[in-house]
């Protein structure tokens, strides 16, 4: 019996699942602003939307990492990395301030995103930035499409570039080590690739 060659699978050939405008205020809509969980899962949410963060690097951010007088946000660093610095948007830093004044634990820890329940001095994990997305998406009645919190960040670099943003803006905010990487991102550019195609060739009679 001869052997059926299987069909070929390229890097980076699938376009980005993102969610269309309408979906992003749906998933942001389902968090209730009148509780403390309710408050840390919206900021958090912002993070991923708004800068296309990683959950682990939610998770992980601290304090310090916030620079409120110049507008900027670190990500990663340490004693022996630098870390990246990001800007950051209006929306993410109101929905961590109201995080903060409203509904973080007193606590001694330096983590942003701190547990509701004791112990309060430790942060929070990235299961469970993942799981507040997830039930998020089950809210809004988008559960049978999204689980994983990777669709933000291909949300906010879609959106990115439909506001007009290149491909190397975008690169730099989701710390691409390749430009290679980002192009993905160019199959979801309906408008531009619309504008540059060319048009189909007249059928001759």
């Amino acid at each position: 019996m001869a052997a059926v060659l299987s069909t070929a699978q390229w890097r980076l050939s699938t376009p980005p699942t993102y969610l269309t405008p309408e979906e992003l205020t749906r998933f942001l809509n389902a968090f209730d602003l009148k509780s403390a969980h309710g408050q840390r899962g919206y900021a958090m949410a912002h993070c991923l939307v708004d800068l296309g963060l990683h959950a682990s690097e939610v998770a992980a951010i601290k304090l310090e990492d916030l620079d409120w007088q110049e507008g900027t946000l670190k990500i990663g660093g340490g004693k022996s990395r630098r870390g990246d610095l990001l800007p950051l948007p209006v929306p993410t830093g109101q929905a961590i301030a109201q995080y903060l004044r409203r509904a973080r634990p007193r606590t001694s820890s330096r983590a942003l995103f701190v547990p509701h329940r004791a112990p309060f001095d430790i942060p929070v994990g990235a299961s469970l930035v993942r799981c507040s997305v997830r039930m998020a998406f089950a809210r809004c009645g988008l559960a049978d499409r999204f689980t994983g919190t990777h669709v933000l960040r291909h949300s906010a670099a879609t959106r990115m570039l439909w506001a007009g943003a290149t491909l190397k803006e975008i690169a730099d905010l989701l710390r691409h080590r390749s430009l290679d990487t980002t192009t993905i991102y160019t199959t979801v550019d309906l408008p531009r690739l619309v504008a540059v195609a060319a048009p189909w060739p007249e059928r001759i009679s």
